[in-house]
C-alpha cells in the first residue's frame, strides 16, 4: 500500500466548487433582499 503524504492533495477543484457555491449563496441572498425591500416599498 502506498504511503498517505499528509498536506499532498491538490485541492484546487474543490476551492473552485467552494468559490462558486459561496458566489451564489451571496448573489441570492442579495436578490432576495432586494425582493424584500421592493415588496416592502409597494406594499405587496
Amino acid at each position: 500500500m502506498a504511503e498517505h503524504q499528509h498536506g499532498t492533495m491538490d485541492t484546487r477543484v474543490q476551492e473552485k466548487t467552494y468559490e462558486g457555491f459561496i458566489k451564489i449563496t451571496v448573489r441570492s441572498v442579495i436578490a432576495i433582499f432586494a425582493i424584500l425591500i421592493f415588496m416592502a416599498i409597494f406594499n405587496a
